[in-house]
């Protein structure tokens, strides 16, 4: 998880980042800056296209940070800015403290192959290549003797529960197991940073949430800086300590998916997380009172009172509450009483969610 405020470390920075495809993108982008042209009309007058729109965000050291948004809203071409895949229009990206905008080009693949690694949505095995192989693939670039590269990739295939797949090609594995093999090729490495472009959508639902079960487990051990693109609001809500909503190019709204789901910042990120349900998303924490002004108005909380951490969801306080009509104690990660849950708050964010949806 990531760790609390006082100790919170920036691992990635963006400022006023802009990405416009075309010929004439320096005039467009002088002239969108000036008179706020939206994304067609750069289009019409320019044509050009709006990539990414003066996005700057920061990303917490061992964080899970979502991108999202619908097809066409500029998350990919986002993440592929982090590493400088894609070149910005204008902006400044800084990776645990280092300027990447002025590396000369033999840095910046050497900072690339030891800092970075990114897992793509198409696996992008080498066929020829057994999966051992592959796996060992970036410290064979590094330039790391056979042996030690091996024994490496041998224990990221641990790692993704593929030991013994070693000697087998990419076309002898199931999807699912091919992108655990991206996956195990990325930590092999040994990266700071993990960009994750939509690397399960492509798989049936039932693989794709076993893959996520699988990656939030690695990640919680591994405390690796993940930037994870998704068009999946589920997906993003399941694995996402932030998430980063998407609209032609401009982040419209960063938040936990609490704050995304409880307190969208307009109608387009209204209906993009309308069908998802706040049993899965709210916390006790976003829903309690302070002790102190329950205990004011009812008196002191009996010590029988049912206890639940601030991190429990809506659906485990709503069993609590059927089963008894006890006001709920919610404890920090300390242990320490914080606040209370009454069946009267639990009925207010139900209803103020079904008003909403």
């Amino acid at each position: 998880m990531v760790v609390e405020n006082a100790e919170r470390q920036t691992a990635i920075t963006l400022s006023g980042v802009w990405k416009i495809f075309g010929e004439q993108w320096q005039t467009a982008l002088d002239e969108v800056r000036r008179h706020a042209l939206s994304k067609q009309e750069v289009l019409e007058k320019h044509n050009c296209v709006i990539g990414v729109a003066d996005v700057s965000l920061t990303i917490d050291r061992g964080e899970i940070f979502c991108v999202m948004g619908l097809s066409g809203s500029g998350k990919s071409t986002l993440v592929r800015h982090i590493n400088r895949l894609l070149e910005p229009s204008a902006g400044q990206i800084e990776i645990e403290g280092v300027d990447i905008m002025s590396m000369p080009p033999e840095a910046l693949r050497r900072f690339r192959n030891e800092r970075i690694a990114m897992v793509f949505q198409n696996f992008a095995l080498m066929p020829h290549r057994s999966v051992l192989d592959n796996v060992a693939m970036p410290l064979e670039i590094r330039g790391v003797n056979k042996n030690r590269r091996l024994e490496a990739a041998a224990k990221s295939l641990a790692l993704v529960e593929l030991s013994g797949w070693g000697n087998k090609f990419a076309h002898e594995l199931s999807g699912g197991m091919q992108q655990r093999v991206g996956l195990a090729r990325a930590l092999t490495a040994d990266p700071d940073i993990l960009l994750m472009d939509e690397p399960f959508s492509a798989l049936d639902p039932l693989i794709r949430r076993q893959l996520q079960t699988e990656f939030m487990k690695l990640a919680s051990t591994m405390n690796k800086t993940t930037v994870f693109i998704t068009h999946d609001l589920d997906e993003a809500v399941r694995i996402g300590h932030r998430i980063a909503i998407m609209r032609d190019g401009h982040v419209v709204q960063i938040g936990t998916p609490e704050d995304i789901v409880m307190n969208p910042a307009d109608p387009y990120v209204a209906d993009f997380v309308a069908g998802i349900s706040r049993l899965k998303v709210v916390r006790a924490r976003a829903v309690m009172q302070p002790i102190d002004r329950y205990e004011a108005e009812h008196g002191k909380l009996p010590d029988s009172a049912p206890s639940f951490g601030e991190h429990e969801n809506l659906r485990a306080l709503i069993d609590a509450a059927i089963q008894s009509p006890e006001a709920m104690c919610i404890r920090d990660t300390e242990g320490q009483a914080v606040g209370v849950v009454t069946r009267s708050d639990l009925l207010t964010t139900i209803v103020e969610g079904t008003e909403t949806e």
